[in-house]
Formats: structure tokens, sequence, C-alpha cells
């Protein structure tokens, strides 16, 4: 049992040597650490022997005082901490933290228990087994390893069979933004977002059954990684104007596919690429196998190289006619159908980015004290975050109904009615996190644009919010594609 202290014990120690202070009623010795700390020995000497709470909430989350609780020797008597211990798989008790259906206040048509139970499963999942490796990784820049494949591998995780016939878009829904709370987003592209882009096209459009189900299962299993290869240098948001190659040979067993790929998601550790290319008569999508004639390099961006952003050489590959997906110049089709759920989970992705951001402008404005009072006391900042708070549910909202509409329609229906309203849910997350991103750094200071610390989430999301309003079409593009589409249902007569 935690040791009672009191006050005047604790002012005692004020030596170098022997150093105590309190935070949140809590006593740490730190005589033996005064020379590790990360902010040097002098902040410490500062306030040693007092009560350190407010000093030490204006530049510390309270999850760096959960790292050092060997240092806590006890409490102070008749007192009882205030601050939420947060632990693996816990929900925010934030206010917005979360998304109102998981609120005991509020309730959902759209979620079951079976959803809360995912959500659950996942939240642990990643707090515990890929967050720590995220954060590491986010730093030193390093791939995903092999173990948390597995690891993701033998949970499910990777195709998502969670209790089979019961998993829908919301359980996908759950899925992606449960991920995206490892708060590491060149890692969070990274963790075979590749895959998930991909595999889909493999799954709907491959003409060949046994090559579907081998690729299936060796990619579902982690033995094997793919990513999709659509954007060139000569090619972004205009897929038509796309210059790879791909010529059929003389006895028509195989294509030959010469051209390049730029910005591939996890193309340095893929092991299949699902590429649009250029044909005699239109555009083709094939699956190509890595070999020895396709070459791979790094290119480095805005976020971590943990995301193996890619640079693709094709040199002359020859690939299988089996490996075509859909028909034959007719590719286009299975581009744009493919593009749906990318830019749907790249909405469900950015919009959780902008409730993390979100909350942490409520942590913070609440413990940080400027000119005596917190800073939430301040009118100003009251109407940045309820801007926030309306643009983070309008996110969540529009998106659930989208989600919705997707778990009663097709996937040709989806392609047909949900294209154009898609692009503009991007749009709209993206154009949000822009407006959240400029407010939270300023709401947050110098701390918005350091990348440890308080304002590390902010900084980060600040620096890599624009990967969503580019990667998968751009705002622009998505803003244009969704009117237009509206205007294929406007009626002839005037209204």
């Amino acid at each position: 049992m935690a040791q009672q202290l009191t006050r005047d014990e604790v002012a005692k120690h004020t030596s170098e040597d022997d150093l105590w202070f309190i935070v949140d009623h809590r006593v740490y010795d730190v005589s033996d650490f005064i020379d590790a700390h990360p902010g040097g020995s002098i902040v410490l000497e500062q306030v040693a022997g007092q009560d350190a709470t407010e000093a030490s909430y204006n530049l510390h989350r309270h999850e760096v005082l959960q790292q050092y609780t060997a240092l806590c020797i006890g409490t102070i008597e008749g007192e009882q901490p205030e601050v939420i211990d947060q632990k693996a798989g816990d929900l925010s008790q934030v206010p917005y933290g979360e998304p109102m259906w998981l609120s005991k206040e509020f309730k959902s048509p759209y979620y079951s228990e079976k959803h809360k139970k995912l959500q659950k499963a996942m939240r642990k999942f990643v707090d515990t087994h890929i967050k720590p490796e995220a954060q590491e990784k986010e730093k030193n820049g390093e791939f995903i390893s092999q173990e948390l494949i597995d690891k993701m591998a033998e949970t499910n995780l990777l195709d998502g069979a969670i209790e089979g016939k019961d998993f829908d878009y919301f359980s996908d829904l759950i899925i992606s933004q449960e991920l995206t709370r490892m708060q590491a987003r060149g890692f969070q592209d990274g963790n075979m977002a590749g895959m998930a882009i991909s595999l889909s096209a493999v799954l709907a459009w491959a003409n060949d059954e046994k090559l579907k189900h081998r690729v299936a299962e060796e990619v579902l299993s982690g033995k094997k990684k793919m990513s999709l290869a659509i954007t060139e240098a000569f090619a972004g948001s205009d897929v038509a104007g796309l210059r790879t190659t791909a010529e059929l040979s003389e006895d028509g067993s195989h294509y030959i596919v010469r051209g390049t790929k730029k910005w591939i998601t996890n193309g340095m550790f893929s092991d299949y690429f699902v590429t649009g290319c250029k044909t005699s008569k239109g555009f083709s999508v094939l699956l190509i196998p890595k070999t020895e004639d396709v070459e791979v390099k790094l290119i480095k961006t805005s976020y971590s190289t943990a995301a193996a952003t890619t640079y693709i050489e094709f040199n002359n590959v020859k690939v299988p006619k089996e490996n075509l997906l859909g028909e034959e110049h007719k590719g286009f089709v299975v581009i744009m159908s493919n593009f749906n759920h990318e830019r749907w989970m790249m909405a469900c992705m950015v919009s959780r980015w902008s409730r993390m951001v979100l909350e942490e402008c409520l942590k913070w404005a609440h413990q940080r004290i400027v000119f005596g009072k917190p800073l939430i006391s301040q009118p100003v900042i009251r109407q940045k975050i309820a801007r926030m708070i309306g643009l983070v549910e309008s996110n969540q909202a529009w998106l659930e109904q989208i989600t919705y509409q997707m778990n009663h329609m097709s996937y040709k229906d989806q392609a047909k009615n949900l294209s154009g309203p898609i692009g503009l849910l991007k749009t709209f997350c993206t154009r949000s996190a822009h407006e959240i991103a400029d407010d939270a750094v300023n709401i947050f200071g110098g701390r918005g644009i350091t990348q440890s610390g308080m304002g590390r989430v902010v900084e980060m999301f600040h620096r890599t919010y624009k990967f969503d309003a580019i990667l998968g079409g751009t705002e622009e593009i998505l803003g244009d594609l969704g009117v237009r589409q509206a205007m294929r249902f406007m009626p002839n007569a005037k209204l």
C-alpha cells in the first residue's frame, strides 16, 4: 500500500540529491531521476518540495506521468488523486472525445451490440499491440514488422472477418476509425493500407477464380503484401492521363508492361501491384507480381517513411493474361469503382483524426493556465472549439448516413449512386480538417508546431492532414465529381 505523507514532510525534501514534489495529490521522489529528466534539472529544482500540479500540467500530458509511476512514493494524507488514469482499451471521458454512439447518454439506429463488442476489442488491440510499434516506427521511419502483420492476421484483422456474416460496413468503419487512434499518420498508411485499397479490386474484378483465391489467402494470412499502383508523375486525379503501357504478346499469353508509378503507398514491401495501364483500345487493370523487372525506390514525403511511399519502374514486365482484372480496355470502370471504398475509408480516418484533435484542444484548454486563468475561460477559445465540435459531429453524421446506404446497396449500385456523395463527403471532411488544424495550432501556440510534448498530436495533424485532401482524388476533382453526378439526376423540365 502506498504510504500517506503530509505536505509538511514533502516540503523538507528540496536538495538536488533529495528532491520530492506533489502532482495531483501524489508524491514523487525524483532524487535519482533529476539528471535523466528530458527537460533538465532546473525545472525540477524550481518545484522542489512544492505542489507542482499546475506547473506539471502546463508542460506535460498526463500520460507522461503514467510512464513514471515507479517514482511515485505515496499520496498526500486525506487527499485523493483527481486525474483519471487512462488504461488500454478505455473510452475517452472528454466531452466529444468519442462519437455519440459510444456514449451511454445517446442512442444510435446504426450500431448493434456486436458493433460495440468489436469496437471494444479493436480499441484494446490497437492500444496494446499497434500503437507502441506505430509510435516507434513513425519516428525511425522503419516499415511495419512481420510480427505485427502476423498478429493482425491471427486475429482476422486483415480481412475483417469478425463473426463472419455479421461484418458490415459499420464494422469496417469501426476498424478504420480505431486504427487511426495509433496517432501515427505515416505508420497509419504503412499499416497495410495498400492492401486495403487494392485487394478489393482483385476480389471484385479478378476473372481467374484460382488466382483470386490464391492471392486473397496469401495476403490475408500476412504471407504477402500488395498495393494499388495507379498514380503517375503524369497522372494523379487525371487517371485518363496514364502513360504506363501494357502490350499483349504475339501469342496472346501475356502482357508486357512498361512505365512508372509514383507515390505508391506500401510499394517498398509489396509482392503484388494492382496496376492501371494504357492498352491499345483504352485502359486495363493488371495484377502485377513483384519480379526482378520491377524496381522500387523510396520517396520521402511530409510524413514518416514508415508509409513506404514508392516510385516504381516496370521494365518490360511479363504479366500472365489471366492477371487481367475486369475486361480488357475497360479498366476505367475497375479503377473508378475501387476508388469509392478508398475515399470512404479516408473519410472515416480523417474524421476520427479531427475528433482526436478536438479532444486534445479540450484537454489543453482545460489545463493550460494563462494570465492566471484556464485557457478555456477565454470566449475566443470557446468559439474556436464550438466550431470544431460542429465540424466533427457533422463529419460523423454524414459518414454514418452514407455507410448505412452502402450496407443496403450492391457494389454496382454503390458505384452508380454513391460515387458523388462519397466524393463530396471526403471533400467536406478534409476541408473541415483544414479549419480544425489551423485553429488547433493557434490554441496550442508554439506546442502546436512541436513534434514532441503536449502538442505532438496537433502538430502531426497540421503537417499531414493534406495527405487525405490529395490522395484518392483531390478536393477540387471530387467536389466537381459530386456536382456532376448530381446533375445526371436533374429532371429535364424547367422547375
